[in-house]
């Protein structure tokens, strides 16, 4: 019994040196001045490993794997040195790789401080614990306990310093923000010139528009000079995803690829009318969830309604079919399933779609081809035939295919051809709210000249409880332009 005692006695000291190393990393940080600002460097352990910058002055972060730990290594950016800023909102390049080296040099000796810090922390309460055990006369000899509180805070501080380390290439962030709004991450990376090859070049266009915003807040422009489309679809009647979806789209175009609503009746075209209004054009695309009575209030509303017989007017007839959003051209084709007034909104869908319908619009396909830029279709497997042949042999200029109905997100580029999904802004619709999902769109960054041309694709996810949103950029023109 006096041995079961001591060994659980042991025990405890070894968790309270455990709880103390851990502890002290989670509460402390270390205070860094680089020549241009000043940042704070901490771990948050039980988390997903990754490396977090985050600049609270604009609201948004960016989150690196590469690390193995179960904790963030985490830097913010808490001041920003005025003169440098000044000095980088005038046009002035800024020395990048001594920059690299200040913070590569601070955020080493921070973390040999932090863990310095976290041993002691580790081994006074393992000690401390020890003693109170022995004093109550449940403990063991206090050399067995204060050797055990330095075995065990000494492992604990290793293995972070071992596994805290990035490892490989620092790239392809997943940007996040904080707060009940979309995120103003997706705003601010608007203002930074990004570089496709340099990450030094990309730093360096990242410190441009942050030392703008602090010399000049308010002349920030919403846009880097490209313009931008954003794509949604899976509404699902789940009219309290609206407000996210306005706050996404903000004078955008906004392309809806399917599914606003279940039925497609005339009461639920009233509920998310005012979708029709909320891009700077709309265009709709017809799901298997919709009907020909919404697609016409729709298009009686103000929005770009495309079929594969051209633009739908509200009196049921047909304009172009192929038009011009956002300077791009643009065709789209109406899901198979969608529902008929006249059939009492009946639903016709079936798992596995016929061959005709993949037949349909592979022969509509080829009539808009050589016109277009942009294809809108809801369901994946109608254009799926149509992808494989693209994919098999390229078109011969870029062809952006965006698709829906799966509800996740979806990004697949080839030379001259991409696919976009942008998951569902409804989280699956009214009947999935207990399930807490999270709505998803997309946001397309483009060129018009010399040819239009994708250039990155923001895939965005918010959380519709708190507003939390996470944005990962990546970037598809390299992908595009690559020689078959």
């Amino acid at each position: 019994m006096a041995r079961l005692r001591r060994t659980i006695a042991l025990l405890l000291v070894a968790l309270a040196a455990l709880t103390g190393t851990v502890g002290a990393l989670a509460l402390v940080t270390q205070e860094k001045t680089l020549s241009v600002g000043t940042i704070d460097v901490g771990v948050s352990p039980l988390h997903h490993g990754a490396l977090d910058v985050y600049v609270p002055l604009v609201d948004w972060g960016a989150r690196f794997a590469g690390v193995r730990a179960p904790a963030r290594l985490t830097i913010e950016v808490r001041a920003v040195n005025r003169g440098a800023a000044e000095t980088l909102a005038r046009g002035h390049e800024l020395d990048v790789n001594n920059v690299k080296a200040e913070a590569t040099d601070a955020i080493t000796s921070a973390l040999r401080r932090l863990l310095l810090i976290a041993l002691v922390a580790g081994i006074v309460l393992g000690v401390l614990v020890g003693a109170a055990l022995k004093g109550v006369g449940q403990g063991t000899r206090l050399r067995w306990s204060i050797l055990t509180a330095v075995v065990t805070s000494l492992a604990a501080v290793i293995a972070t310093a071992v596994l805290i380390a990035p490892r490989g290439r620092i790239a392809d962030p997943t940007y996040y923000a904080h707060g009940p709004d979309l995120p103003r991450a997706l705003d601010a990376l608007q203002s930074l010139k990004r570089s496709q090859t340099a990450l030094d070049q990309d730093i360096n266009g990242q410190l441009v528009g942050l030392a703008r915003l602090v010399v000049s807040p308010g002349a920030q422009p919403e846009l880097s000079g490209r313009p931008r489309f954003v794509l949604a679809s899976d509404l699902h009647n789940n009219v309290l995803a609206l407000p996210a979806l306005q706050r996404a789209t903000r004078g955008l175009p906004l392309i809806f690829d399917g599914d606003l609503t279940d039925k497609g009746t005339p009461l639920e075209s009233s509920l998310i009318a005012r979708v029709a209004k909320m891009g700077s054009p709309t265009v709709v695309v017809g799901g298997n969830h919709d009907s020909d009575t919404l697609l016409k209030d729709l298009a009686a509303d103000g929005a770009i309604v495309l079929t594969q017989f051209g633009r739908l007017k509200p009196d049921g007839s047909h304009g172009p079919v192929v038009v011009k959003v956002g300077g791009l051209r643009m065709a789209g084709f109406t899901d198979p399933f969608l529902r008929r007034a006249g059939q009492d909104y009946e639903d016709k869908y079936r798992v596995g779609l016929t061959n005709a319908a993949v037949e349909e619009f592979r022969r509509w396909f080829e009539t808009v081809e050589s016109r277009v830029d942009v294809v809108v279709v809801h369901e994946p497997q109608v254009a799926a035939g149509v992808l494989e042949d693209l994919r098999r042999d390229p078109p011969d200029h870029p062809i952006t295919i965006l698709d829906a109905h799966t509800h996740r997100l979806f990004l697949q580029a080839d030379p001259n051809l991409l696919e976009i999904n942008g998951g569902t802004i409804g989280a699956g619709g009214t009947g999935n709210l207990t399930d807490n999902a999270d709505y998803t769109l997309a946001i397309v960054t483009y060129r018009l000249q010399p040819t239009p041309l994708p250039l990155a694709v923001d895939q965005v996810t918010i959380d519709p409880g708190d507003g939390n949103a996470s944005a990962r950029r990546v970037r598809v023109d390299k992908q595009l332009r690559a020689k078959p």
